[in-house]
């Protein structure tokens, strides 16, 4: 019966506009707003975290537009399954196919779908946490349009957890007063399921009291309690990936080791954990050690070929090669000053010195006249000025205390002393 469905499942809207949040796609006049209204579904992506409502919207799209609708978990379906349901007879316009967790499946998987999307067999609604640009292949990608959901916010979640309150006939008959919400807000992470959740947590360990007083303390307790175990779409996701990055960067490979594992024996996706490493390579061991990013590149590339169980082993060998390298945050820092500084002068023209001259009119008017070609002046080096005039010697690249990097800094300042400042 539906009264015993999960809090979540029972509080499901059936239209557009009990549809909470993602405004700039839903709402009033919004392009994807108008072509569900007009009965017409492309194909595409929902991309977003956890309990945004990308499942809500594919089973509202199939209802609105009155069309089929197949479901399947990237996580458990296979090209046979796939298969199965693109031989189900369609009615007069094509199923909608929704995929759970696309980003999961494999280039076989992915080519299967992709011919059955080309061939218009099916409405293709697939939903994903991970960037699709990493994780879908770009000829079904190119095929689809990339919706992006939001989080919840503090105002949505209100509404939803106002909603539960005075929808609900198993809450409306029970006396609940809310006293503070911070700590339900905080919690849920902006993930409405798990907003619903913890709420529905709290009330039944409340069942029989008179009245039922939720506030920021009884939150807390209960979540103590009841502290859930890794999951791989929740706050301890964001929170365990968090300690193993800070734990690499601390150079502390023990705690580094023991974060991956709690990873490992959860079944978190392996490429996530290498790519996490991958992104730390440079952004934190950097010019300190630049063998760090191959190292971490290789890591990536053997773990798309093998996975796991084995790839347990070179995920170790990665994080520990990062965590006791030397570390800099200097090209990290250095890019973000640079981005900063282009947004502030894109105005600025390129020296004439050193502009293409391709035609013979552009080297009449000067194009590259004046320019040093490094490798014939000694030392493959002759000091003239890249930057726009108004720029000059603006220096964003600060080298970082560590031995490869004060060979570096010895460089610049023989070449850029007076210039720059180095």
């Amino acid at each position: 019966m539906e009264s015993y469905a999960p809090l979540a499942e029972r509080l499901r809207p059936r239209t557009l506009d009990d549809y909470i949040g993602q405004s700039h796609i839903l709402g009033k006049g919004k392009p994807l707003r108008r072509a569900l209204e007009s009965g017409i579904v492309p194909s595409m992506i929902l991309w977003g975290p956890p309990g945004v409502g990308k499942t809500t919207l594919a089973l509202m799209m199939a209802e609105i537009t009155k069309r089929q609708f197949h479901s399947l978990s990237a996580i458990s379906a296979g090209v046979k399954d796939l298969r199965e349901v693109l031989s189900k007879p369609s009615g007069l316009f094509p199923p909608i196919l929704f995929i759970d967790e696309i980003h999961r499946f494999n280039k076989s998987q992915q080519d299967a779908l992709l011919g059955a999307v080309e061939k218009g067999q099916v409405t293709l609604i697939g939903a994903t946490t991970e960037n699709p640009s990493f994780e879908v292949n770009s000829a079904l990608l190119s095929r689809t349009q990339v919706y992006i959901l939001e989080a919840f916010g503090k105002e949505e979640l209100s509404g939803l957890l106002n909603r539960a309150l005075t929808t609900d006939p198993w809450l409306k008959e029970k006396n609940i007063e809310v006293v503070t919400t911070d700590s339900l807000f905080r919690i849920s992470g902006g993930d409405g399921r798990k907003l619903l959740n913890l709420l529905e947590l709290v009330v039944n360990s409340q069942v029989g009291l008179e009245k039922i007083r939720i506030s920021d303390e009884l939150v807390e307790e209960i979540v103590q309690k009841n502290l859930a175990r890794y999951d791989k779409s929740g706050e301890q996701h964001y929170d365990i990936i968090s300690a193993f990055i800070k734990s690499i960067r601390g150079s502390d490979p023990n705690a580094a080791l023991y974060w991956m594992a709690r990873m490992i024996v959860a079944g978190e996706d392996p490429k996530f954990i290498a790519r996490r490493m991958l992104i730390l390579a440079s952004e934190d061991v950097g010019l300190a050690n630049p063998t760090a990013m191959m190292v971490a590149n290789s890591c990536m590339d053997a773990i798309m070929k093998i996975g796991y169980p084995e790839g347990r082993i070179i995920l170790s060998q990665t994080a520990i090669y990062l965590a006791t390298s030397p570390k800099s945050n200097a090209s990290y820092v250095a890019i973000d000053k640079a981005i900063a500084l282009a947004e502030q002068t894109s105005h600025l023209p390129v020296p004439i010195d050193i502009r293409n001259a391709p035609t013979k009119l552009m080297k009449e008017i000067g194009y590259g006249k004046n320019y040093k070609y490094s490798h014939n002046y000694q030392g493959n080096f002759a000091q003239q000025n890249f930057m726009p005039d108004e720029l000059k010697g603006q220096k964003v690249y600060e080298p970082g205390e560590n031995a490869r990097e004060n060979e570096i800094k010895r460089s610049l300042q023989t070449w850029w002393k007076d210039w720059y400042g180095y």
